[in-house]
């Protein structure tokens, strides 16, 4: 065994101890890479002391939330699903700095009433280290809140997730890294039900044709520009004319007027890359 090896063993036994702490457990359960290694392992640590709670909103495509039923029923965990509308929460249409903020708060104080009605003592989340490092304001929610994190406790990378995840066979090993679709507006921008169903659908149509890690960022008020962010090894594919038509056309047809292709390629947060003065922001409690 390798030295990153034994490290990586270390920091998963690490989170069974972790994990093994806590009387019972609620994991806010989206059903992407982390939630579902973190889910999978406190399943192995708490049994039946364990529930998972997803939340449906017009942010999180059906797709997401079909797959983490699947694997709730696969792994015999119980799942609720909480009705959580972001488009009701006052003031998070406008798309504000602190959007992330007022959607995490509304859903711990959700999912704190099911943990409660359940006799869950705890809730946790699944940010990882990789977390610390762009402007998270959601994670200001986190400790306000009382959640816990223990992928990041356990000091556990994206990547590490992902290695592990393989390790034990979970589907989600390689899955495209994913947030909700609110994630895909200039702040400042108005969000909409029809903004989000457009990009959803955009999205889903990259997906569709093969590419492996998809973002469509939407721009403009009054007529809208899909910006597509795609991997770099991908490049080539989406040049491809019968690609390239494919894409143009059908964005045109749910909505947009353009369809561009970003050629720094795909990286999470590319919207925080117009906030000038982070400064003037709250700060992640965790950096």
């Amino acid at each position: 065994m390798t030295n990153n090896e034994s490290l990586l063993q270390k920091k998963a036994s690490k989170l069974q101890t972790i994990l093994s702490a806590y009387d019972s457990l609620a994991v806010a359960f989206s059903g992407g890479v982390d939630s579902t290694y973190l889910l999978y392992a406190a399943k192995q640590a708490l049994g039946e002391r364990l529930i998972a709670v997803t939340a449906r909103s017009c942010s999180f495509p059906e797709r997401e939330l079909r797959e983490a039923t699947a694997f709730c029923e696969n792994e015999g965990i119980r799942h609720f699903i909480t009705d959580s509308e972001e488009l009701n929460i006052e003031g998070f249409s406008k798309n504000p700095l602190n959007r992330c903020y007022l959607c995490k708060t509304e859903l711990f104080v959700k999912i704190a009433e099911i943990a409660t009605s359940e006799n869950i003592a705890v809730i946790a989340e699944g940010s990882n280290t990789d977390d610390d490092g762009d402007y998270r304001p959601g994670l200001l929610a986190v400790a306000e809140q009382g959640v816990v994190s223990p992928l990041r406790e356990a000091a556990l990378s994206k990547e590490e997730i992902r290695i592990l995840s393989k390790q034990i066979g979970l589907p989600t090993w390689d899955k495209q890294s994913f947030a909700c679709l609110s994630s895909r507006f200039v702040y400042g921008e108005t969000i909409s039900r029809e903004k989000l169903a457009m990009v959803d659908k955009a999205e889903q149509l990259l997906l569709d044709l093969g590419f492996s890690q998809v973002r469509v960022r939407i721009h403009g008020e009054t007529y809208f520009i899909a910006r597509i962010e795609i991997s770099v090894s991908e490049f080539e594919k989406i040049l491809q004319p019968e690609i390239r038509t494919k894409i143009t056309e059908t964005c045109r047809e749910i909505g947009f007027r353009y369809a561009t292709f970003d050629l720094s390629g795909y990286r999470t947060g590319s919207m925080n890359e117009g906030i000038v003065d982070a400064s003037a922001f709250a700060q992640s409690p965790f950096a």
